[in-house]
């Protein structure tokens, strides 16, 4: 049946006031038990239930939790939200999920959007473009108080709520792991230049082969897509100091790189061989298995929710979590 029943129609089926109906339904004391039993088994019968974007208006709070990613058709953020939903769930929370296509513009739109859904509170993924005008539409929030929980993609310089994984822990497994394999010529595949997380890894990486094995070539090159992380992998390929190994910083790199090494029909790890930094299931769809450092979108949905609940209970707090890293071994250095 289609939800049609209102206050109203409960009220004229029972012959008694709205008023009467709407404190029997909210099981108000004044309301005696029979009168409430009636009410409630006609609202059963009818598939009543309450206007929730009135009681919205009403109270100016609602139970949606707002999470805004740069793309939804990516495992990490996939996996994130899914921790997000099953935690929610149980405490009665929905999620209200948009995408802003790492657009800027797209972005503060959907930010408007969240606003006028009233919202509860807000996970946010940055875009590559976001700008400090931006950051402080989204830190304006608290003034509605709603908390936001930056996530992975965070302002470098806000005093925020940031839920991020410890990206200098997660390059600097990575390099190590290629250096214990005495590897020379490293390709090493970093994300787009603007992002914390790309500044940060790669400042590490560097770091770790400056201090353990300086005389290692390192080439560093930043891409922005998987296709462009292959025609970058197929021009080192053929070059005459090709590399021995490459280093990826994330899976959508990792899926580009290994498409231009199974079109040159190279082995691995025998003529090549390949780390990455991923969430975990990518690695696992190649033979052999890529050895990867795990950073968890699903451990970070769970840190970041029970964040956003510290924060609904105090909307003045402030902190910045870090998920640790960890190097899980494949056959493929």
């Amino acid at each position: 049946m289609k939800q049609n029943s209102t206050l109203k129609k409960l009220s004229e089926i029972l012959n008694i006031s709205i008023s009467t109906v709407s404190r029997a339904l909210k099981d108000h004391p004044d309301i005696s038990a029979e009168t409430k039993r009636r009410v409630n088994e006609l609202a059963q019968t009818l598939e009543y239930e309450p206007n929730s974007y009135a009681v919205q208006l009403r109270t100016n709070e609602s139970n949606v939790l707002g999470v805004l990613v740069p793309v939804i058709n990516n495992f990490f953020y996939d996996s994130y939200i899914a921790a997000v939903e099953e935690m929610a769930r149980p405490l009665g929370y929905s999620v209200l999920i948009m995408q802003s296509g790492d657009d800027r513009n797209i972005e503060h739109e959907n930010l408007r959007l969240f606003k006028k859904q009233r919202v509860t509170g807000l996970f946010v993924a940055l875009t590559t473009g976001t700008t400090q005008s931006d950051i402080d539409s989204f830190l304006k929030l608290k003034e509605l108080s709603i908390p936001v929980i930056f996530f992975d993609l965070v302002p470098e310089f806000a005093h925020c709520n940031k839920v991020c994984l410890d990206d200098e822990s997660a390059a600097r497994l990575a390099a190590e792991a290629i250096i214990k394999k005495n590897k020379k010529n490293i390709l090493a595949l970093f994300g787009h230049p603007n992002l914390s997380i790309t500044k940060r890894r790669s400042e590490t990486f560097k770091k770790v082969f400056d201090q353990l094995s300086p005389k290692t070539n390192i080439d560093f090159q930043y891409v922005v897509s998987s296709q462009h992380a292959k025609e970058v992998v197929e021009q080192k390929l053929k070059s005459k100091k090709k590399p021995d190994t490459i280093f990826c910083m994330g899976d959508l790199i990792l899926i580009g790189t290994m498409e231009a090494i199974h079109e040159s029909n190279l082995k691995i790890p025998e003529d090549i061989g390949v780390i990455s930094i991923s969430n975990g299931f990518i690695p696992t769809l190649y033979k052999p298995k890529i050895t990867y450092v795990e950073t968890s979108g699903y451990k970070l949905g769970k840190a970041a929710f029970s964040r956003m609940l510290s924060c609904l209970q105090n909307r003045e707090s402030i902190e910045e979590i870090c998920i640790e890293s960890v190097l899980v071994k494949g056959n493929s250095l």
